[in-house]
């Protein structure tokens, strides 16, 4: 498979890049680390094992945000 031997998210194919975006507010994620960024809400989404785990209950909040949001 493509995604044997992914070490950071920007490894991940620019085709599934481009596709991607956040399932909160439908905007586009960028690679950091091991993590998809969204460029809106700044929630960081994890990649396992060369899969990108799109799921908000998974994500993690920008610093600034993870006190004010329930």
């Amino acid at each position: 498979p493509m995604t044997d031997n992914i070490t950071t998210a920007a490894e991940l194919p620019k085709e599934l890049l481009d596709i991607l975006v956040c399932p909160l507010d439908k905007a586009k994620v960028h690679p950091e680390g091991m993590t998809l960024v969204c460029e809106k809400c700044g929630r960081s989404y994890p990649v396992r094992d060369g899969i990108p785990i799109m799921l908000v209950d998974e994500a993690n909040l920008p610093a600034a945000q993870a006190g004010t949001e329930k």
